[in-house]
């Protein structure tokens, strides 16, 4: 992908001002005005999904459709779905994902760092890489400062590899990207591919996007006219090989949670991109830090001699500032599969362990039970009344 050039409009933007030039002209004369007029008033009822009726999206546009990921906007998925939903043709495609891979970054937001957007160039949409994470980009592209609206009618996050089964979706980027659009009221799909080590990636994120085309399509027609499911996402797990799968299983979010591993990792090595510095590195980061050290070594000494009277409080053997030795170490976390003994088939990850695409809706409301909320209280009183204080079931905290 090459940047965008300067001064050239996106090919979306450009369709919506050629449907408002269109909506403005008027046939002339007789029955044919009137037919215009009345068609044009029922495309502006359709203007977007949102309830607040901004008029953001001219008459007789088609719907928007807003893509992001959690795994970077280079990776394989997110291109080919781009490059299928142009050629569809049933929406205008915006993207706004990751710069890098942010699969792992979870719900994350960058506060209060300054976060940068590239214009880049995916065939047929206005695509934007953001320094931010996936719930960045989604907030983002939602505030009407990057595109030319603030409500589009879906939000599709992925196709994103590895899984989001079970407890996997407080860890992933990509159903963070997807909540992010459901906390604002619009309708939102997460796509994963459990793609393995060993499996093509090309072929295989093709097969996933045909698979799920059909979701797709009936999830804008949905949006666009307000009769998408309230309140949930979508969460669709995918097998690593989507062409052999055996269908699709609506199914429920599962218990089952990576294990995370934390490996120490050797002083000399670099703690992100896990490539071993040079022992010139190594001895150059010493060095400056010496240098450092001994520069506000003597900045201190220069500001005491300025002092008339000084006093000491603590001095170490043979009058030397007593030294405190800074231990630094380095680890690197990994994710590791945790197998349940659950056999129930109606669950996110056995459905796709058993060749099943897994729809599951994902709620954002927790429903806690009364008796919960009646232990909390109970607690409550007894934990102020071991320190003496009095309480009761009227009194709020």
């Amino acid at each position: 992908m090459t940047p965008m050039k300067k001064n050239q409009l996106p090919p979306a933007l450009i369709a919506n001002l050629q449907g408002v030039l269109a909506g403005r002209k008027e046939p002339g004369g007789g029955d044919g005005d009137g037919e215009e007029k009345e068609k044009v008033s029922n495309e502006e009822m359709r203007v977007s999904s949102s309830d607040d009726g901004s008029g953001l999206l001219p008459p007789g546009s088609k719907p928007i459709v807003l893509v992001t990921n959690g795994d970077g906007i280079e990776s394989p998925g997110i291109v080919l779905l781009v490059e299928a939903l142009v050629r569809e043709d049933l929406c205008d495609v915006y993207v706004c994902a990751p710069e890098s891979d942010k699969s792992s970054s979870g719900h994350s937001v960058s506060f209060p760092e300054t976060v940068a957007a590239s214009s880049v160039e995916i065939n047929g949409a206005a695509a934007f890489a953001v320094s931010g994470t996936p719930a960045d980009c989604v907030s983002l592209a939602f505030s009407g400062t990057l595109f030319p609206w603030s409500k589009p009618a879906l939000v599709i996050s992925g196709i994103n590899k590895g899984t989001s089964c079970g407890r996997h979706i407080f860890y992933s980027g990509a159903v963070a990207g997807a909540r992010e659009a459901l906390m604002s009221g619009i309708p939102s799909l997460s796509i994963s591919l459990n793609l393995r080590k060993d499996e093509n990636q090309e072929s295989n994120f093709k097969d996933a996007v045909d698979v799920c085309l059909p979701l797709i399509r009936a999830a804008i027609r949905d949006a666009d006219k307000g009769a998408f499911l309230k309140g949930c996402l979508m969460n669709i797990d995918i097998p690593g090989s989507p062409s052999t799968s055996k269908g699709f299983k609506v199914t429920r979010e599962s218990l089952q949670r990576p294990v995370l591993r934390w490996q120490a990792v050797s002083a000399n090595r670099h703690p992100y991109s896990g490539q071993y510095m040079s022992m010139h590195q190594s001895l150059g980061v010493q060095l400056a830090q010496l240098s450092r050290d001994a520069s506000a070594a003597g900045a201190a000494r220069r500001a005491s001699t300025q002092k008339k009277n000084v006093e000491v409080e603590s001095v170490a053997a043979a009058g030397k500032p007593e030294q405190r030795e800074t231990i630094k170490k380095f680890f690197r976390l990994e994710f590791l599969q945790k197998e349940l003994e659950d056999l129930d088939d109606e669950l996110d990850f056995r459905a796709v362990e058993n060749g099943y695409i897994a729809i599951t809706p994902v709620h954002m409301n927790v429903h806690v039970e009364p008796e919960i909320q009646a232990f909390t209280s109970d607690w409550l009183a007894s934990a102020l009344s071991e320190h003496g204080e009095a309480s009761s079931g009227q009194r709020e905290y």
